[in-house]
């Protein structure tokens, strides 16, 4: 049987639909290329990382945010004192974000997302600075620690897990009746003694509201304010002639006349004891002489026991004293 030389209408149609999947696949292939910046002119530029968790070859590098190019590659460095060096990164940027990319730009370690992929973002730069160049190092800014904060949040979680339990055998005794408040809420007789007192707070503040009682009066009647006022409307006056001078009580404050006379009197009354204790008089030798003193003291024993006698015989002594002519 002879075999047909033409093209059959079934091997057009496999054809046509290889050629529109491989343009489909170019086409898309351009698109992803232009959404990644594959077919614009690159620069590769450098920064050091002490740890890049979840960053790889490949990777994204965002500027503010935006897709700009990929991690060329990731390569440790000599161990040594410095620890915030580990890592060396080569980035390929597209060559036109970079008059973004200055020297005060920053790179950070960022997540897509809270558990999401790593990028290394770059913030963009200030016209105080100039461009960085090709083989350039980027200054490394402080980025959050995920693994930090998830660690910071497991032991929040314990915590309050630890409260709930608190939580529930205080809600457990107070069920029970336990403590002052559990009695409140379990205990009938503790809440009628306070119905019961509120009761009688209540009948006393009515008592105390009323006008014919004293405290009712004392909140009322206005006399006693007006009484308040009038008396410290005299004491203002008071106070007024005694800052003055007026008066016995003014010149006391004022008037040093008083004091000199008190400190006069005070000199003759130390002059005087001074006197009394080391000078030769009367005064002087009853004070200190002990001999005086038994002296004078013998003399008025024997005078009282002579008027007692004469009290007792008085015409012992008037005998021959009147004469009868």
């Amino acid at each position: 049987m002879r075999r047909a030389s033409g093209i059959t209408w079934d091997q057009l149609r496999v054809g046509a639909v290889v050629l529109v999947a491989a343009a489909i696949l170019l086409f898309g292939g351009y698109r992803l290329g232009q959404a990644a910046h594959l077919f614009g002119g690159r620069y590769e530029l450098l920064a050091f990382l002490p740890n890049a968790n979840g960053l790889r070859a490949g990777g994204s590098v965002t500027v503010a945010g935006q897709l700009v190019g990929t991690i060329k590659d990731i390569q440790f460095l000599p161990v040594d004192g410095d620890t915030t060096r580990n890592l060396r990164v080569v980035m390929e940027i597209d060559e036109r974000v970079r008059p973004q990319i200055r020297g005060d730009s920053r790179a950070r370690l960022r997540t897509l997302g809270l558990l999401g992929d790593k990028v290394l973002d770059i913030s963009p730069g200030t016209p105080r600075t100039t461009p960085l160049d090709p083989g350039d190092t980027l200054v490394l800014a402080q980025s959050l620690d995920y693994d930090a904060i998830i660690q910071q949040a497991s032991g929040a979680v314990g915590d309050v897990v630890g409260l709930t339990g608190d939580l529930r055998t205080v809600t457990t005794g107070i069920v029970e009746g336990k403590g002052t408040v559990g009695q409140l809420v379990t205990n009938r007789e503790l809440y009628d003694q306070l119905t019961s007192t509120l009761q009688q707070t209540n009948a006393l503040m009515a008592r105390l509201q009323s006008p014919n009682g004293t405290v009712g009066r004392l909140l009322d009647d206005p006399t006693l304010y007006r009484n308040l006022v009038r008396v410290t409307a005299s004491l203002d006056s008071l106070t007024g002639q005694v800052s003055r001078s007026e008066g016995t009580v003014g010149k006391l404050l004022r008037d040093d006349s008083l004091y000199v006379r008190m400190v006069g009197v005070a000199a003759g009354a130390d002059s005087l004891v001074k006197l009394l204790t080391q000078g030769n008089g009367l005064a002087a030798r009853l004070l200190t002489d002990q001999t005086s003193y038994d002296r004078l003291n013998q003399s008025l024993t024997e005078l009282n026991e002579i008027l007692a006698d004469v009290r007792r015989n008085p015409q012992r002594y008037t005998r021959g004293l009147i004469k009868v002519f």
